[in-house]
């Protein structure tokens, strides 16, 4: 299927994404911490998320790299840091109703960037920030003549305060109109201690001058926002917390008592909380707040102690069967259900994705039919890799074994002196005459392979026979996900085995093949991560996860993080010893692009098949490489 026009053709880098992350992580100390794209950079607390610009997209690869580091370190070492939140929120209250509400959000965080910049504690982050500053006076001196040429007075100042404080050279203000030409003076002026100032609390108040300025001056707020300072990121709403501890139901009684000065109060402190009693209880303290009598003795004494006290506890602590139902247990159990449901098993981003295998049917008359002829296809492949393979095997177990280079020493050393290139080592175990590995085949089943699936299925016939002539065990496995019935917390993903390691050198097997069909979507990070798992069962020495595949990871909310989930889950394969690689299917030409999203996600392990009938052509050496190396 041929895409001529393609609106969204951007492709993440992951190599790229996941040095960000590892970066933000290390900066921030903060193993939560995740990495974004957005229009523009900023840091969300609440989230525990770092969001990098695509200001830098579109760049040659050094440009691009220096600018998103530009951004992790301004956020993950300056804004983590050493930005005062506060500050944030009483000049955010503040704007939130002026009339240049933009223009005074963006001048603070110009100003606190620069602020950042200017701490000393960085090091190594001299070249990011020359290329984040050379490439932004650039972009702004166009915005600059754009907004001159429109007469935008709000956006032409903005952009000329920007070049007056990041240019290396002096910078001249362009006329605009008079009332802004005779405060320029005072706003050059106080806009200058961005440079001085030591705290965010400085910023602050820098900007509440400007902004009193810029009200009487300026009629219209800017059109276009160049730095963003997000509101809710960092509030905190602590008069709505403090309320949800109040109390909200009555007392049982609504008595009151009129103290008369004979009662006995004790001022001595006694602690709430120690190691003894860190988790929670409801011995007393739940009967105490629900029945009894109010009074005006002061609250921050102790009551004495009653003699019921210790009855009331040995009752509730008493363990006895009861007719009553206890909501309270149900809901931490399906509290502990939920989170352990959504505990990441298989990466961040599969965190609601939920594995579901199917066997394969019986197998109907038409499907050995045709998977007969399929067999009679990849015959003379067979055939051929089982003689060499066996020639191989054959002529390994006829090697020498002794007068080696190389293997256990010799007891006869008399050669070391005698001959100009002696041999004196041995090798003492016989060679295997088997090959010790296994092999995986995972199918993508998604929509998109509709019109290569049948190609496919003539590709895995021929692993699934030549695999079979030389006993080397092997299964093969459709994933997809059902698209219809996913959810934002539940995500099927159907795993389809075809042919199972236990029964893949059975004379008979071969036909459930043909029951894999295209389905929806596919999240391939969940599969590779699933096919890691039954993988790390096998005990062969060698193991190969081989993955057909024909574009982009696509699924529910999938989409971003697709490529970078599943290059992560590549390299957790890898880390564990199991080989993946991918088979890259299409009918035609390969965009650079798209070779480019497949390198993202498996690195230099990727064959790309222009043509899927000529699969067996290309599989064939790729097979007898994989024996060889496992001989």
């Amino acid at each position: 299927m041929h895409r001529f026009i393609q609106f969204n053709d951007e492709t993440i880098d992951s190599f790229l994404f996941m040095e960000l992350l590892d970066l933000t992580k290390t900066l921030t100390k903060e193993p939560e911490m995740d990495v974004a794209y957005a229009p523009h950079s900023y840091l969300n607390l609440k989230e525990k998320k770092l969001f990098v610009s695509h200001f830098w997209d579109h760049r040659s690869k050094d440009d691009e790299r220096n600018g998103l580091k530009s951004d992790i370190y301004l956020r993950a070492l300056g804004n983590y840091w050493h930005t005062d939140f506060n500050e944030v929120n009483r000049y955010l209250r503040f704007i939130k109703n002026h009339t240049l509400s933009s223009f005074g959000k963006q001048i603070f965080k110009l100003g606190e960037d620069l602020r950042l910049e200017e701490i000393k504690e960085r090091r190594g982050t001299v070249k990011s920030f020359q290329t984040r500053r050379k490439i932004y006076v650039k972009y702004f001196e166009a915005q600059l003549k754009v907004n001159l040429t429109k007469s935008v007075h709000s956006d032409s100042l903005f952009n000329s305060f920007f070049l007056m404080l990041q240019s290396e050279n002096l910078f001249h203000f362009p006329y605009m109109k008079e009332e802004i030409q005779l405060a320029l003076p005072f706003l050059q002026r106080e806009l200058q201690g961005f440079f001085e100032a030591k705290s965010t609390k400085e910023i602050v108040e820098i900007c509440l001058i400007v902004m009193d300025v810029l009200e009487e001056i300026l009629s219209k707020d800017m059109l276009n926002e160049y730095f963003h300072l997000p509101e809710e990121a960092y509030k905190i709403d602590f008069q709505r917390e403090f309320d949800e501890l109040k109390r909200k139901d009555a007392l049982k009684n609504d008595d009151e008592i009129d103290p008369d000065g004979e009662e006995e109060v004790f001022e001595e402190k006694m602690e709430m909380w120690h190691r003894e009693t860190s988790e929670s209880s409801e011995a007393f303290l739940q009967f105490d707040i629900e029945q009894g009598s109010k009074t005006n003795i002061v609250g921050n004494s102790a009551r004495e102690g009653d003699d019921q006290d210790q009855a009331l506890g040995s009752v509730q602590g008493s363990k006895k069967q009861t007719k009553r139902n206890d909501y309270q247990q149900l809901e931490a159990l399906d509290s502990r259900e939920e989170e352990s449901s959504s505990n990441g098993a298989y990466g961040a981003e599969n965190r609601h994705a939920l594995p579901l295998f199917l066997q394969a049917s019986p197998i109907t008359n038409e499907q050995r039919i045709a998977y007969d002829e399929l067999k009679k296809e990849v015959a003379p492949y067979r055939k051929k890799l089982q003689k060499m393979i066996e020639k191989t095997l054959e002529q390994k177990k006829i090697q020498p074994r002794s007068d080696l280079l190389i293997g256990r020493l010799n007891k006869k050393l008399l050669r070391y002196y005698t001959d100009e290139h002696p041999r004196l080592f041995y090798k003492n175990q016989n060679p295997s005459t088997e090959i010790d590995a296994a092999f995986s085949l995972l199918v993508d089943c998604s929509a998109s392979m509709f019109d290569k699936m049948d190609e496919t299925k003539r590709g895995i016939a021929l692993f699934h026979e030549a695999l079979s002539g030389v006993k080397v065990p092997h299964e093969v496995v459709g994933f997809w996900e059902d698209t219809n019935s996913a959810t934002k917390n539940r995500q099927p993903n159907y795993f389809q085995t075809s042919i199972e390691f236990h029964e893949s050198l059975l004379p008979q097997s071969g036909a459930e093949i043909m029951q894999l069909e295209p389905q929806e979507d596919n999240r391939d990070g969940l599969a590779i991560r699933v096919m890691t798992e039954r993988m790390l069962t096998r005990s062969e020495k060698q193991k190969f996860l081989l993955v057909f595949s024909d574009g982009e990871p696509a699924a529910l909310g999938y989409e971003q993080n697709g490529i970078v989930d599943t290059h992560e889950a590549v390299l957790l394969a890898r880390k564990q010893d199991i080989e993946v690689m991918n088979i890259f299917l299409s009918n035609g030409t390969i965009a650079e692009s798209q070779k480019e999203m497949i390198r993202n996600m498996y690195g230099q392990f990727s064959i790309f098949v222009t043509d899927v009938s000529e699969l067996p052509d290309v599989l064939f050496p790729l097979l007898r490489k994989l024996l060889y190396k496992s001989i």
